[in-house]
Parts: C-alpha cells; structure tokens; sequence
C-alpha cells in the first residue's frame, strides 16, 4: 500500500481557500448531521443507492442484502425516506462517510493534492471540477455494480469519487512533483506519477475482488477508478484558456535531496 503523506508546494501561487472549505464541510456532516456516524437515519436518507438512481424511486423500509455466513441469518439495510430527490444523492453522498477512519484518509488525501489543483484551475473552476468528478465517480459505481451483478441495493458514500478525480487531474498536471509516501511500512519520496499510479493500481487489483464482500471490504472502487478517469479526462477541458507553466525546478527528478 501506499500512504502520501506531504507534497512539495514552492510553486503554489493562491490560497486554497475552496479546498479547504470542502474539507471543513466534509468534517461539519461526520460531526454535526452523522453525528460521528450514529444517525443512522440521515446517512441512510442521503447516501446514493443504485437502485434509487437508476429507477427513479425512492426505497424506504428494510431490504435483506445478503446472509450471515456464520449464522445463517439474513442481514437487512434500512433505507430512510429522501425528503428531496433521489438525484440530490449523487452530491449529499460525496460530503458524507462511513466512519471517522473512512474521513480522514480521504481528507487526508484532499489536503495533500487538491490545493494544487485548485491553484492551477482557479477558485471556481476546481469547485465545479470536483463535483462533476464525484458525480462521475458515482455513475461509474452505479455501472460497475450492475455490471458484476452486486446487489444496488447497497448504499454508497464518501468524497473519495471526487478525489480520484482529483488524483487524475493531479498526476496530469504534476507528473514529477515530489510526494513523500509512506511505501510498504518504507518512508521515501517518489515523483507524483509513481505515487499516484500506484494506488491506481491498486485501485484495479481490489475491484477485481468487489464483488466478494469479504475481498472487496465494501469499497466502491468502480467509483475511484471512474474519478480518476473523469479526472484526468476532463482537467485539460475545464483548463481551457488558462495559461500557467510550473516552475522548470518541478520538472526535473530528483532535484535535491529527499526532505526528511
């Protein structure tokens, strides 16, 4: 596995105020609405459910996803009427987690790559950049679980779809940018594009298993690698007309020491 842990950012020109405001709203919905992931009533009201977006109609009541192998017994998910729209969940989802460790390790990504991204694509740019990503991200899950035949009943939540697209908009932008990773237990720093594509890879290598709960840890990873597509397909569009040019030192590897 790979853990980023910083970046370098000598370069970077702004305040990255929206990145920043994306993650302090992430951290307000745990806290304030989930209720530190106990209401279960409000995350099961606006996580994003395939069946709901593809049918239109929102599912309220219990549903069995599935039986306990040591038990026998059926296991049941309660869904919680929308107040809204079933549509609304492709964006609640994306501001929402499943718990405090499911949080941070994407907030900890955001923090490290996303203010990068900001500062090239501009303040409201990147904001719009981030939501088509998540909502992206969530279309591909939905796909990818009809695909293998999972069960949509399942919901689905977290900002990690929006990241991903981050990540591809990041490793296009700044291959070599030095990222210091935290590699099989190994501290070393690595260029963007070695970091990044190794938990790309991974990212690959788990959704073979996603279909298996046991394997596939209940991951949507159909919607990290639909991201990280969307991202890296779409950053050069939302680009357009900006004229920004790294400084030459970043273009280079190594081009000093490694930090630590």
């Amino acid at each position: 596995m790979v853990l980023p842990l910083y970046d370098e950012n000598e370069d970077r020109r702004t305040f990255p105020f929206v990145n920043i405001a994306l993650i302090a709203i992430n951290v307000f919905v745990f806290v304030v609405f989930q209720k530190l992931g106990e209401d279960e009533q409000f995350t099961m009201a606006f996580s994003m459910v395939p069946e709901e977006i593809v049918t239109g109609e929102d599912l309220v009541g219990d549903f069995p996803i599935g039986r306990d192998e040591r038990t026998g017994k059926v296991i049941e998910i309660k869904h919680e009427k929308n107040p809204i729209s079933v549509y609304i969940t492709l964006l609640t989802s994306l501001f929402m987690h499943g718990s405090l460790m499911h949080l941070l390790g994407n907030m900890l990504f955001l923090w490290i790559f996303g203010d990068n991204v900001e500062d090239y694509l501009g303040h409201g740019r990147y904001l719009a950049f981030y939501l088509v990503c998540g909502v992206l991200a969530s279309l591909s899950h939905i796909a990818m679980t009809y695909t293998i035949h999972a069960n949509p009943q399942i919901p689905s939540l977290g900002a990690s779809g929006a990241i991903s697209g981050v990540l591809g908009a990041y490793v296009l932008l700044f291959p070599h940018k030095r990222v210091v990773v935290l590699l099989f237990r190994i501290l070393t720093a690595v260029p963007a594009y070695v970091a990044i594509g190794i938990w790309f890879l991974f990212q690959i290598i788990y959704s073979l298993f996603a279909k298996d709960e046991a394997l596939g840890g209940g991951v949507a990873y159909g919607a990290h690698i639909g991201g990280f597509i969307a991202g890296l397909a779409l950053v050069k569009l939302f680009a357009a007309g900006i004229k920004y040019v790294p400084p030459p030192t970043l273009r280079q590897w190594p081009r000093r020491e490694q930090p630590y």
